[in-house]
């Protein structure tokens, strides 16, 4: 139970690395409100739906200030909510580009721009954003989402310096997911999926349990000596 007692937010918490996020923390004993615009699919002990979109900064703040009223603490935040609108950069519309970072970038500064300060004052917590190696290697026909899932990692650094200061002891990280088997990689033709898992070392694609047991490891005091870093979980990609 490495997360006995612990109170967390998940975004994009309803199915998906989020889903899976969610539903681990509260079997490691953690209370868990798993934010998100669609209703969850999946039911768990200890996991709260909460109705979010992460790029309405009122509806943020009111988040934080109902987990902070209910609970009164917050110990772990993982900024996972994250959407595509993928082009080729010269057919991008300003609709795709906006709406990317509104979410993902933007998204993820208007909840722990309050948290943060936050678990500062109780004297620490944990926050782990999801980036992306899209974030960390680019991609063709995702300036949008790669743009955004850089920024994260730029966020990370400058945040385990903001929120560590007069001793606060919170902790921030970044995850950056490989190709994982979510959703959306399920309507992709199996000969991209191989090769796909062709770059990688181990030879296959990520599953989304890999990526919540790294949040998990963020998450726990097993950490607890590592803050401002990217865990790529990747399975080697581009070595």
């Amino acid at each position: 139970m490495r997360l006995e007692g612990k109170i967390a937010i998940v975004t994009g918490g309803a199915k998906g690395l989020g889903g899976e996020m969610a539903q681990l923390f509260a079997k490691e004993g953690a209370r868990v409100i798993a934010a998100d615009m669609m209703p969850l699919t999946y039911e768990a002990d200890n996991v709260e739906y909460y109705e979010l979109d992460v790029a309405d900064g009122a509806a943020c703040e009111a988040l934080f200030n109902y987990a902070k009223d209910k609970f009164g603490r917050i110990d772990v935040l993982v900024n996972n909510a994250g959407i595509t609108r993928d082009a080729m950069t010269r057919k991008m519309t300003d609709e795709q580009w906006d709406k990317v970072m509104a979410v993902n970038l933007k998204g993820v500064f208007n909840l722990t721009r309050h948290v943060g300060p936050y678990m500062q004052a109780q004297g620490g917590g944990s926050i782990i954003s999801i980036s992306s190696v899209v974030g960390v290697f680019g991609n063709i026909g995702q300036a949008n989402y790669a743009a955004t899932k850089s920024a994260v990692l730029g966020l990370t650094k400058t945040w385990a310096k903001e929120f560590a200061l007069k001793g606060g002891n919170v902790r921030v990280n970044a995850i950056a997911p490989g190709y994982t088997m979510t959703d959306i990689l399920k309507t992709v033709p199996q000969d991209l999926l191989d090769k796909f898992a062709a770059t990688t070392m181990l030879g296959r694609l990520g599953q989304p349990h890999e990526i919540a047991q790294a949040a998990l490891f963020l998450a726990s005091d097993e950490s607890s000596y590592i803050t401002g870093q990217t865990l790529q979980v990747d399975g080697g990609m581009r070595l």
